[in-house]
């Protein structure tokens, strides 16, 4: 497997990033530290459905990695965590395990020298301020998508990984979906001639209609509702503003603006990153963006409809709109889509069929997400999809809602990473943040 990752990497874009040095970080596992079997310790931050699946099963199950501790500031939800670890461990020994830590402020974590590294499936707003944490402590991190809610965030992060040079990977799935990555090899290695046209599409909002404004509700006692707010304004409780109590639902949070872009940024965050992949863009980005779009009314007031066109300085064209979810890409001798979660399509069968040659980029036997990212730290290298790829994937979205709610184009300098000419879209850059639990 090491073999063929390496041979994958150096045919990869990743592979060709001479700006990214990784130094000698040796996690204490490799070391012969705490954690048994040569596993990476891992730290669970945000226990809410993500984490109890797919997260925490898939963690458990992989030879690389051991859970050693859970983290929420929802008592019940860190329970269950708990539970769901020990439980797992202790069909692993004789006897029952209970060697599973339970914290409820992510400080903790970062404190904890057992820990080598750690998956992050906060909300939101808490992405860029916990990741960045970890950065500071030496922690690598596996990160849920999407990787922030605002570019200027997103700067932020990309800079305390670069100066703490820790291993990262955005936590999604979709570059290791075997019809994506073929969409991609066969892209890149100009089955389809030069790349006129991309089309990117996502679902709509999977929470049903929009909420109107909510009664405030007693905070329960399992929640430290403060601290969950966290960099985010004060706001008064509801319990469809944060998630629904002792269950896993799809929460609400993920509607409200305040924590979350919607669907724009949560499904674009894995198709945009695949358009963004096969364009050999992920590390720029447009330079001209324009859309329209509408907005949810009420307590969820993120964006239910959008239409937007992205411009490359190489004149590709990039158009983004809620739909069904696929990735499609035009060229000069043909077209090429996949759609989620398997299907893939192109003009001609002779595409499809076509033989990828020893000289050309390969993309098979992709670990997945996880693993991925436990054989990085392991081996010191680059993952398939570090948070600066993913901090560029967003940061299309987020452009593209900047230009929905100024209602004209917007001008991108993608080497500055600033808007040009325009002070309201700029402003719209970064959020101010309330500092009582996070100073960037």
């Amino acid at each position: 497997m090491n073999l063929k990752r390496r041979k994958f990497l150096k045919k990869s874009a990743i592979g060709s990033i001479a700006s990214f040095a990784i130094p000698a970080i040796i996690p204490s596992s490799v070391l012969g530290g705490t954690a048994p079997s040569n596993r990476i310790n891992l730290a669970m931050i945000g226990c809410g459905r993500q984490t109890i699946n797919p997260n925490i099963p898939q963690l458990l199950n992989s030879s690389h990695a051991k859970i050693v501790a859970v983290c929420d500031l929802d008592t019940w939800r860190l329970a269950n965590a708990q539970k769901q670890v020990n439980d797992f461990y202790s069909k692993e020994k004789t006897g029952r395990y209970s060697g599973c830590k339970t914290m409820t402020d992510h400080r903790e974590v970062m404190l904890d020298k057992d820990v080598d590294a750690v998956m992050i499936a906060t909300p939101d707003h808490w992405h860029v301020p916990v990741a960045i944490e970890a950065a500071r402590a030496g922690k690598h991190i596996s990160l849920e998508k999407p990787i922030s809610t605002c570019i200027g965030h997103g700067q932020k992060l990309i800079e305390a990984i670069k100066e703490h040079k820790v291993i990262t990977r955005n936590d999604s799935e979709f570059r290791t979906l075997p019809s994506f990555h073929k969409a991609v090899e066969l892209v890149r290695n100009g089955r389809i001639g030069k790349i006129n046209r991309i089309y990117v599409a996502v679902p709509a909002e999977l929470n049903g209609s929009a909420l109107p404004p909510q009664p405030t509700a007693k905070v329960p006692a399992e929640l430290n509702y403060d601290q969950w707010l966290g960099p985010a304004w004060e706001a008064p409780y509801t319990e469809k503003r944060v998630h629904d109590q002792k269950s896993y639902g799809r929460p609400g949070w993920m509607r409200v603006d305040a924590y979350c872009n919607g669907m724009i940024s949560n499904w674009g965050a894995h198709l945009m990153g695949i358009a963004q992949w096969g364009n050999n863009t992920e590390y720029t980005g447009p330079i001209l963006i324009e859309g329209t779009g509408q907005f949810d009314k009420g307590l969820w007031n993120t964006l239910n409809q959008f239409d937007i066109r992205y411009e490359y300085a190489n004149g590709v064209e990039l158009f983004y709109k809620i739909e069904r979810p696929y990735v499609r890409f035009e060229g000069a001798e043909g077209w090429v889509e996949v759609e989620y979660p398997d299907k893939l399509s192109a003009s001609s069968k002779e595409i499809l069929d076509s033989v990828i040659k020893p000289n050309e980029m390969l993309l098979k036997d992709i670990p997945s997400d996880k693993e991925d990212f436990l054989i990085s730290v392991k081996e010191n290298s680059p993952s398939l999809e570090p948070l600066e790829t993913a901090h560029r994937t967003i940061s299309m979205c987020q452009l593209g809602l900047i230009s929905v709610r100024v209602g004209t184009a917007v001008k991108w300098d993608p080497d500055s990473q600033q808007i040009v000419e325009d002070n309201a879209a700029s402003a719209m850059l970064d959020i101010p943040i309330r500092e009582k639990y996070f100073k960037f």
